[in-house]
Parts: structure tokens; sequence; C-alpha cells
């Protein structure tokens, strides 16, 4: 990842490959090989170096093995970086969706497939993990207005496929904050809402989901823009990574500043609500939906 990067059609890194790209930098600066010792080893140009290091390219394997050769690393070290690289270049399992995932939101799902904490705010919708079927129809029909039907099951497949994570044994820690105005915008009817609601008041009782709701009361607060999830990792090769989006593109942000910019955020906002308020405006439209 780089520290502000809009993503494109570039293949999207698996957390693994960027993991091995990072302990390569190690390894690189080590030895106090310059990108230009590194890219002369391989005869390639030092942009190519850097692109490895960043996960921005695979790992071809025969590059990785030269590398840890001019490193100094033993054979055994070798093999078995070598072989991560090789496990790291196979697809993500979201790669059978490439039809219907959008370019720019494949290095999200990666992230979220390997971090251990998210925390995300949300003011429109309720966040992908915690949609109900029905809910994500409607709310992935409005977004992509001109898909076919095939098209649109699909992305509600590989939505519900994304919230597997939440259920298995090293579930990662989800800490969600949601405008109030959440539940007010009607996606697929009052039966979807009140579907969607009781979903919510389920995870919120699961010791790994947090759901803040951030009431209109609150007003005008710093967190008042565009959503976003941080993306938390065990890996100390990895940094802490914010993802944020516009209509048609993204932008992932590595530099501590813009992190804790939004680390900052998120906190206040969750200062703003009251776990109790928050469960009691949910029962309270519930009601209303039905």
């Amino acid at each position: 990842m780089s520290e502000a990067r809009s993503s494109t059609g570039t293949s999207a890194p698996t957390v693994l490959r960027m993991i091995l790209g990072k302990r390569l930098q190690d390894m690189r600066q080590a030895v106090d090989a310059s990108l230009a010792d590194a890219a002369k080893a391989l005869r390639v140009t030092p942009l190519t170096i850097r692109r490895l290091e960043k996960a921005e390219v695979a790992l071809k394997p025969l590059y990785v093995e030269k590398l840890l050769q001019t490193y100094g690393a033993g054979q055994q070290e070798t093999d078995e970086f070598v072989s991560l690289a090789e496990q790291a270049n196979k697809p993500g399992w979201w790669h059978a969706y490439r039809d219907v995932l959008p370019s720019w939101f494949t290095a999200y799902v990666s992230l979220e497939t390997g971090a251990s904490t998210l925390r995300t705010y949300e003011p429109h919708y309720v966040t992908g993990l915690l949609q109900t079927p029905a809910y994500a129809r409607g709310v992935l029909s409005g977004g992509f207005p001109n898909g076919t039907d095939d098209e649109l099951e699909r992305r509600v497949h590989l939505r519900l496929r994304r919230q597997g994570l939440l259920d298995r044994e090293n579930a990662p820690t989800l800490w969600v904050v949601m405008e109030e105005a959440v539940l007010h915008r009607v996606v697929g009817g009052p039966d979807v809402m009140r579907e969607q609601i009781d979903r919510l008041l389920e995870v919120s009782e699961l010791d790994h989901v947090s759901i803040d709701i951030l009431p209109f009361e609150v007003g005008a607060h710093v967190g008042a823009c565009a959503p976003f999830t941080y993306f938390r990792f065990e890996e100390p090769e990895l940094p802490d990574i914010v993802y944020s989006e516009i209509l048609s593109a993204s932008v992932y942000l590595d530099q501590r500043d813009d992190v804790v910019a939004h680390l900052e955020a998120h906190n206040r906002m969750s200062l703003m609500t009251s776990s109790r308020a928050g469960k009691a405006l949910l029962n309270r439209m519930r009601k209303e939906y039905s």
C-alpha cells in the first residue's frame, strides 16, 4: 500500500503479499543495500524493486530467491520465503467474483479478511458486514442501477460471504459508529428495515461486535464526512490502514498523521453515543417499521 493511493485497476495485494514485501524491504535495508543495488542483482529497474516491496506486483519466485541470496539469507530461509511467496500469489477467494467486484474495492476485501480490528464510520447505510440479504439487495440495486439481476445476486452473495469472517474462530473485533439517519433511510421497505434492525440487535450482543449510533441531537461533529474503515493487523510488518471512498474510486491511507486523524475522529464520535440509548433507538425504530 502506498501512503495515499487511489485504487484503480491494478491487482489487489493479499495481506500475506504485503507482509512479504515489507520483509523484503527490511532485509534489503538490514544489509544497507539500495533499491539500485537490489535492481542490479535482478537486472531490473529500481522501480520494480519498490513495487515488489510495496506489494504492487506479484512476488515472482525467481526474483524472490535471487534477492534473498543477495541479502545473504540461508537456503532454508530462502526456501521457506519462496514457498510463502507462491502462496501469496494465489488469488484470494474473492477473485471468483471479479466480474462484479469493482477493481478499487478488491484491496478492501483482502484487508478486511486479514485484519484483527475493524472500525467503521457509516453515515448512510448499515455497514456491509452486518447487512441482511434483503437489505444488501436493496443497497446494491441502488448502487448499481444498470446491473443485471444475475449480477445483483452475485454481488449480494459476495457481501454475505464476506460476513463469514465474523463467525470464524479468530474473528476480528468490529466497532461500528453509524448515524441515526441510517435507520431512517428506508431500504427495501418496512419489512426489510425491521429485519435489518433485528439483525443489529442480535449482533450487538456479540463480544467482538460493538455498534454505536450517533443521534441527530449531537449536531455537527468531527466525523461528519465520507464513510471510512480503519484496519489494524496482528502482523508487525503491516501498518494501520484507513480506507475511504467516493462514488467511483477509493483511497487507502497508511501515513501516521492520516490514520491517527481518522482514529481520533472515530473515538470522539463514539464518546457522543450511549449503548443504552442506541439499543433504545433500535427498538423504537423497529416498532415504527411494524
